[in-house]
């Protein structure tokens, strides 16, 4: 699989998925990973930030109402598409571009002072080049802060359940197998998910140190990892959240950044 693949994919994702995600049918979304991830990022009003990976937008319009100056760019035309629709509709200054995080054409040197990407790093084929793009469009002292996830959800990850049905041991297999794969799967806790079509995901996941060793190569300096857990509330709310509360990781969060240039310089 390339890029080719991952875009085609998206392009026919696009629309059921913009619809499903703006209507909140993404529980773990908006239960579990974005109140963790949105505290982790911190205050980026007033920033130039780029959201690599932006989808649709809606974690750029997320950032954008909270104060950053964003700039969102994704490889699949359509969801750049839908994305400007809905800058159209409701204006908030974000500039989308079409194209791939592993080459960023559009953006100059040092043009960005953070760059951040939700769950998109693991759904293309180059990670070692993202990192090293990020690293150039970012400023001295700026900041990359991404999510993924958690390289223990490998493709073939489990559960072990009791009589109850209760999930009660995760299980790990094919860990190191980093071989490009598809998966068809839904918001399984949406309301539509019996009637609602399946999305196509290409996969390129990676082992913990592919990841974080990619970071550091690229000459970004490591200044924070979060494993996120769903809050106790949300657990109580949502039961199906309580295990990956009690038992595995389902998201891996990394704050890296570029080192400020000395006083000499």
């Amino acid at each position: 699989m390339d890029e080719r693949d991952v875009a085609a994919a998206w392009d026919d994702n696009a629309a059921s998925w913009a619809a499903r995600v703006r209507a909140g049918h993404d529980m773990y979304r908006e239960h579990y990973n974005n109140p963790a991830m949105l505290e982790f990022i911190g205050d980026l009003r007033g920033k130039q930030v780029l959201d690599a990976g932006c989808g649709e937008g809606y974690q750029t319009r997320l950032l954008a109402r909270r104060g950053a100056r964003m700039t969102g760019i994704d490889l699949s035309p359509r969801m750049i598409d839908l994305a400007r629709e809905e800058e159209r509709r409701e204006p908030l200054g974000i500039r989308y571009e079409q194209g791939s995080f592993t080459e960023l054409r559009p953006f100059a040197d040092q043009m960005f002072d953070a760059a951040v990407s939700f769950m998109a790093l693991m759904d293309g084929p180059d990670f070692p080049a993202a990192m090293r793009e990020m690293r150039r469009l970012l400023k001295p002292g700026g900041e990359l802060v991404f999510s993924i996830l958690h390289p223990v959800n490998t493709r073939g990850f489990g559960w072990i359940r009791d009589s109850r049905g209760e999930e009660t041991h995760f299980t790990l297999a094919e860990y190191f197998n980093q071989e490009p794969f598809v998966e068809r799967w839904n918001f399984s806790r949406a309301p539509d998910a019996n009637e609602a079509p399946m999305f196509t995901v290409p996969y390129f996941r990676g082992t913990l140190s592919h990841y974080l060793n990619s970071v550091i190569q690229s000459g970004l300096v490591l200044t924070a990892l979060h494993e996120p857990q769903p809050s106790e509330a949300a657990c109580r709310e949502y039961p199906w959240l309580a295990r990956w509360r009690k038992h595995a990781p389902l998201f891996l969060y990394v704050r890296a950044a570029r080192p400020a240039r000395r006083a000499a310089e």
